[in-house]
């Protein structure tokens, strides 16, 4: 097990992960400290903007990257972290909501470049792939749209993985196909996003996979809830979970 130096890093929790898995979130805090960060938490963070942003509400999406923006200056963690690759996409695409606006689009351009997703921060910036993580059972990955498609995290997940010591990590047919989420568009058309959401299911069990993980809230909480309604013994976990277990003694 590799550990990186001591680092301060801020935690951007998300939306989500606040309001209804605050479990990720200690998680991504026990695992970020174990491979050597010193980890802070503003409690005045809310809403990164992205569900305005994507519903092409762009001032509104506009007042919340400039919340979001003033409260992480503020702090002199060398990093920002999220357990969420859909919002550290939107912090990335910060700048172009002040197109118009030098001293904004400068400072959302600063702020963008120290923030990290959760594995592509641990692989790419602290060079740790083994975070002395145990887990018994076969694991596979779903690849949530934002992080592959717009970050190009691919890599570092699998990587975490396929060290984490008594699992097995497995691919599934489609794990790059989205889950049917998308945000407004779950809710907008349901049955489409329930369809998709049942063909990644149904490659999801196929595989034999007793646990799939993802990096995002929102898509665990689509696959997760497809999988319960149909009485599939298959669970849904954030990374962050799976990389924080470990075995005593």
């Amino acid at each position: 097990m590799v550990l990186a130096e001591r680092m301060k890093v801020a935690l951007f929790v998300t939306c989500l992960v606040d309001q209804i898995c605050p479990e990720v979130g200690m998680a991504a805090v026990e695992v970020l400290e174990r491979a050597g960060c010193e980890v802070e938490f503003d409690a005045r963070q809310t809403c990164c903007g992205q569900p305005a942003f994507n519903t092409g509400y762009r001032d509104e999406a506009r007042e919340f990257a400039k919340r979001w923006i003033g409260i992480f200056e503020s702090s002199d963690a060398e990093a920002i972290v999220s357990p969420s690759g859909s919002c550290t996409a939107m912090v990335r695409h910060f700048a172009e909501l002040f197109a118009d606006d030098e001293e904004w689009r400068q400072r959302a351009e600063s702020i963008a470049c120290r923030t990290y997703e959760f594995t592509e921060f641990l692989v790419d910036v602290l060079k740790t792939d083994d975070v002395g993580s145990s887990f018994e059972g076969k694991l596979t990955w779903h690849d949530a749209c934002h992080a592959l498609r717009d970050l190009g995290v691919r890599d570092a997940p699998r990587r975490l993985l396929g060290n984490v010591k008594g699992a097995e990590l497995i691919e599934h047919v489609g794990a790059d196909e989205c889950c049917g989420f998308g945000g407004t568009f779950s809710v907008k058309y349901a049955e489409i996003s329930a369809a998709i959401a049942d063909r990644k299911t149904d490659n999801i069990e196929a595989s034999g996979a007793s646990v799939v993980a993802a990096c995002d809230a929102s898509c665990l909480m689509q696959i997760g809830g497809r999988l319960g309604a149909r009485g599939s013994k298959v669970r849904a976990l954030h990374i962050a979970e799976v990389l924080a277990s470990r075995k005593e003694g």
